[in-house]
């Protein structure tokens, strides 16, 4: 298609902005959206915890309104942005546009990209350590950076919020929605209306089983088996997840922890693009979650749980979205705070958005924005099956 003159696109976007900004506003697609996971989720809840593991000080954060937040990234993580409204997704875009981060005919003028509306809320979903009253009815992020499926995965960071306790944290939240709503069966209806996203397993590797001066697991399994291991234990978290109500639910899959650059750095490459005995064991996981969905879906007959591929979606065409930088991290990466992490007070690349990933592990906001709309797309069978669920409710006004 012609090229339009930059004043002209950026008055059609402001246009745009304006037209769906009295559309949407106020409107989501579900009442609420919880989120177990790690550092890639994780919007401040280990601020205050007594670990390397946090993300609260410069320059995290540098393209967040206000600043550091505990988010693992420049920007807004891939959570923040699936639970946008329109209004916040054209903001993005905006923002990133005129900062001349991303193609600016990207998702508005290029008819083979659509703005993605995403879930809805005008509001980030707040994290469980400071959510609080009427806040909870629109979901909790209980995402803790070190996280892991197995208990003891990312304690040599320090204090860690593992799947168990953000289930036992979820359990508290529940109790508190059925107060707010009048009883545990208001609740419960409530909450099968809601969509879980959970990711879990990075730290089960990353700080576990590729950590043996720290933890024997990889003495006592072979790839196979720890994987197998792994698998059944999360089994056993996502029924106890249903238990207390969750009835759509999105796993999300480990990505290329391989092509990573602390991981790059610390085991070398061979002359591949990435670390591939990582790739290798983290794929065995993977492939037994996508197992697990079937089973849990033919087990759990009243709910729907999706498999997320996020290494599908991240070997994907990012080069669109203007990244072209994927070995080597956008900030100064620290060699005393945490593993991996972003010296504290250096200042990153000036060009953000060139660069996938923002520190040795985590994406930047520009790579979230590419993985989240992937995974969007996913969730489309979720959303589906919710409004045929509740078809004569309309949208929920939050």
């Amino acid at each position: 298609m012609a090229t339009l003159n930059l004043g002209l696109q950026v008055s059609l976007l402001l246009s745009l902005l304006a037209m769906y900004q009295s559309s949407v506003s106020g409107e989501s697609q579900v009442p609420c959206f919880f989120i177990l996971g790690d550092s890639l989720v994780d919007n401040g809840n280990n601020n205050n915890l007594e670990t390397t593991a946090k993300a609260n000080f410069p320059p995290y954060g540098i393209d967040f309104p206000g600043g550091p937040t505990g988010r693992f990234s420049n920007g807004r993580n891939i959570a923040d942005i699936i639970g946008l409204s329109l209004s916040l997704s054209l903001s993005l875009f905006d923002y990133l546009h005129l900062e001349g981060r991303i193609p600016l005919e990207l998702g508005y003028l290029d008819l083979g990209v659509q703005i993605p509306q995403f879930l809805g809320f005008d509001e980030y979903i707040p994290p469980f350590a400071t959510a609080r009253d009427q806040d909870i009815l629109l979901g909790v992020n209980y995402g803790s950076g070190g996280a892991g499926i197995r208990d003891e995965s990312g304690t040599e960071l320090g204090a860690v919020i593992s799947l168990n306790q953000q289930l036992l944290n979820h359990q508290i939240i529940v109790s508190r929605i059925g107060d707010l709503l009048g009883s545990k069966e208001e609740a419960a209806n409530y909450l099968s209306k809601c969509i879980y996203y959970v990711g879990m397993g990075s730290n089960d590797y990353i700080n576990n089983y590729l950590q043996p001066q720290y933890f024997n697991t990889s003495q006592i399994y072979t790839p196979e088996q720890y994987a197998v291991v792994l698998i059944q234990q999360y089994s056993q978290q996502l029924k106890t997840l249903y238990k207390h109500g969750a009835r759509k639910v999105a796993l999300f899959g480990l990505g290329l922890i391989g092509c990573t650059p602390s991981e790059m750095t610390s085991y070398g490459t061979n002359g591949s693009a990435c670390v591939e005995v990582v790739d290798t064991d983290v794929q065995l996981f993977n492939e037994g979650l996508s197992s697990l969905v079937d089973e849990l879906n033919n087990n759990l007959t009243d709910s729907e749980f999706i498999y997320v591929n996020i290494t599908e979606i991240s070997t994907g065409d990012a080069s669109a979205y203007g990244i072209t930088i994927a070995n080597a991290s956008c900030c100064v990466v620290s060699s005393k705070s945490g593993k991996g992490l972003c010296a504290p007070n250096l200042a990153p690349c000036s060009n953000r958005t060139l660069y996938a990933y923002w520190d040795g592990f985590h994406p930047t906001e520009v790579t979230n924005l590419f993985l989240a709309t992937g995974a969007y797309n996913a969730l489309t069978p979720l959303i589906s099956a919710l409004e045929l669920d509740h078809s004569d409710e309309g949208s929920y006004i939050i």
